[in-house]
């Protein structure tokens, strides 16, 4: 009913639903932050933030550009969860204006002052946290309520951030709790809809080994990434977070595995789902051989930002996109581009940090990746997010879905 409601929506489209504006707006800005970071970080190029250049970056994309992508499928989610209306037109609007105003103080924190940086940013997450707690208790929804309460550590790691940059000069342990917050989502939403949606084309297309559904298997996982992240950001570098990692990165391959993904290689838009999951155990193994002084701390990093987050964001914002928008679930050949570009970038990402002699190259390799993935899902998804009656270049060459 919720759906029907939205689809009643006599406004602006682009305010029809929260996936629109934020999915939209979050491949812009990811392109653009990218775009300016690189010569930043070659003492090219300056912004008026309070933060260093380094902490920008990292900020920019940690609680800039992922709560928004967040935000997008949570509203969208909620009311297929609860049965209620989507938030949209006029609050959405506000809302985003919010995410807008939070994204110009932020870099211009240097000029407006730290404090009021810290206010008008952290006011967006805060105003998601409530929102989504109003809606899940209204709707008696409480099997999703640790969504929200990830969303509320993300919240506070956001404080945090502003708060080590001004009174520390440095956000290691904020940014750590910002990245685990981010695997952890990814290990909750991910092991639901991964293996839903691969049994749903499966059962229509490739009959035979199904996934298995979530189950005690995924949620002793899921407490277990839970327990050796919090190691990680209390203690990084101790040989017991290093074990932890190995055997949490071990248990998500094994998770991996259970999820039939090797069947799904003639559907572009559900494979990328599980390619964009294999960066989850990965960084958890880097993560591993950092402690243990093989790698960089950074290589793990990279694999879950760049590898993880990066992939599956693009993976599920193409999904819902084209679902929500009635179009039919097959990738076109622009969104295939669009994943080739975001793996790419990905592993380029990681190698970067492995291969410091070939660094400079690579990075620029994983710069070029990043903003031809995320700038491409705006040109490409742009029209069919804004409403317009031209279709985006995502669902040319797919046909029509059966009515």
């Amino acid at each position: 009913m919720a759906g029907a409601r939205s689809r009643n929506f006599a406004g602006w489209p682009l305010l029809a639903n929260s996936f629109r504006p934020f999915f939209l707006l979050a491949a812009i800005q990811a392109a653009l932050s990218i775009l300016a970071w690189v010569p930043m970080f070659y003492g090219e190029l300056s912004v008026s933030s309070a933060f260093a250049p380094r902490d920008w970056h990292i900020h920019e994309m940690l609680y800039g550009f992922l709560p928004a992508v967040i935000t997008g499928f949570l509203f969208t989610a909620i009311p297929n969860w609860t049965g209620r209306l989507p938030i949209q037109g006029t609050p959405l609007g506000a809302l985003l204006m919010v995410w807008l105003v939070g994204r110009i103080a932020v870099t211009m924190s240097a000029n407006v002052g730290w404090a009021f940086a810290l206010i008008v940013d952290a006011a967006f997450l805060a105003l998601v946290v409530a929102a989504a707690m109003r809606e899940i208790i209204a709707g008696g929804n409480w099997r999703n309520l640790p969504v929200v309460g990830l969303v509320l550590v993300l919240l506070a790691g956001n404080i945090g951030f502003h708060v080590e940059t001004h009174f520390e000069g440095a956000t290691d342990l904020s940014t750590r709790v910002g990245i685990s917050v981010v695997i952890l989502l990814i290990a909750l939403i991910g092991g639901r809809i991964i293996p839903s949606f691969t049994r749903n084309w499966l059962v229509k297309f490739n009959p035979g080994r199904l996934p298995v559904p979530f189950g005690r298997f995924d949620g002793a996982v899921i407490g277990c990434s839970a327990l050796a992240l919090v190691s990680w950001i209390v203690a990084p570098s101790n040989a017991v977070t290093g074990v932890l990692m190995a055997l949490v990165g071990g248990l998500h391959l094994l998770r991996l595995a259970r999820w039939a993904g090797d069947r799904t290689f003639r559907e572009r838009l559900l494979v990328i789902l599980h390619v964009g999951y294999v960066f989850v155990p990965f960084g958890f193994i880097l993560h591993a051989l950092a402690v243990f002084g093989v790698l960089p701390p950074s290589a793990g990093i990279h694999a879950w930002m760049a590898g993880a987050a990066g992939t599956m964001t693009l993976a599920v914002m193409a999904r819902a996109s084209l679902g929500h928008t009635g179009q039919a679930l097959t990738a076109s050949p622009a969104i295939q581009g669009i994943y080739a570009a975001i793996i790419i970038a990905a592993l380029a990402r990681v190698a970067a940090v492995v291969l410091p002699t070939h660094g400079d190259v690579l990075l620029h390799i994983a710069a070029c990746g990043w903003i031809v993935a995320f700038l491409g899902f705006a040109i490409a998804f742009g029209p069919l997010l804004a409403g317009s009656r031209r279709r985006g270049l995502a669902t040319m060459g797919v046909p029509a879905p059966a009515r």
